[in-house]
């Protein structure tokens, strides 16, 4: 059976990325919600009724667990979907946790990048709360880096000054780690390590969902049950379009890079 990855667009290739390479004898379907994207400034029931809709379809299709590959989706979906569904739902959140569980200085500051809609959301704040003691967190919306990202621009000449112009308003120095908190975002890793103090790490929470995914498919019994074939949707139309799906490989390859 197949394992299903939602996001409202390609953010969440960047996890199915990391799920490829931690778990190359599965398939996959990817479903990315391109008629509704961004979600991030979409009033909260318009986003949750298209969430529902893909999940929908992506369990039509047979799967053994779906991975919500989004964080916007994740803070106001998920405790709904685990409801529904009688399979994993894994969701994501932005890595807040480990941040602040490494942070060895208490001079430095934490910087959490997310969409507007996950920032301001109650499972966040309530996570910030419950792990920010010394208040060392503070928060940035980049929404742009969406935009950016739906439109395939990686170029540096567009995308630098748009980054530099959001973080100008922050003392670097001051951080020790800053957080991308929208899957989006790890597209740009490279760019952010341009800008930022070379001591300051740089954290998404990709990984922790793909190893959290491996860990619920042993205790299923159902590891390594494919051949790494990906089957890619956009808002519930299969894509065979080659040029389109030579788009998504390109996505790949630039995360090869970006990781380095």
């Amino acid at each position: 059976m197949q394992i299903g990855f939602f996001d409202s667009g390609i953010g969440g290739i960047t996890v199915l990325h990391d799920a490829v390479k931690m778990l190359p004898n599965e398939d996959y379907i990817y479903y990315a919600d391109t008629l509704n994207v961004p979600y991030g400034p979409k009033p909260k029931d318009e986003v949750k009724k298209y969430v529902f809709n893909a999940i929908e379809f992506i369990y039509q299709q047979g799967v053994k667990a779906i991975v919500v590959a989004c964080n916007t989706a994740t803070s106001i979906t998920i405790e709904e979907l685990r409801a529904k569904y009688n399979i994993p739902i894994i969701g994501m959140e932005p890595a807040v946790k480990p941040a602040v569980e490494k942070n060895k200085s208490a001079d430095k500051r934490i910087l959490v990048t997310a969409t507007a809609m996950t920032l301001k959301e109650e499972k966040l704040q309530n996570l910030i709360t419950k792990l920010d003691n010394e208040h060392i967190v503070d928060l940035l919306p980049l929404p742009g880096l969406v935009e950016f990202a739906e439109k395939f621009e990686f170029n540096e000449q567009t995308v630098l000054p748009y980054l530099q112009e959001q973080l100008f308003k922050y003392d670097l120095l001051n951080y020790e780690t800053v957080v991308l908190g929208c899957t989006h975002f790890s597209f740009y890793k490279d760019m952010f390590r341009k800008l930022l103090p070379p001591y300051v790490n740089i954290i998404d929470g990709n990984i922790g969902t793909v190893k959290n995914l491996k860990r619920i498919l042993e205790e299923m019994n159902s590891l390594n049950e494919g051949s790494g074939n990906i089957t890619f949707y956009n808002s519930g139309v299969k894509i065979e379009d080659k040029a389109k799906l030579d788009n998504y490989r390109k996505l790949f390859k630039r995360l090869d890079i970006t990781n380095e």
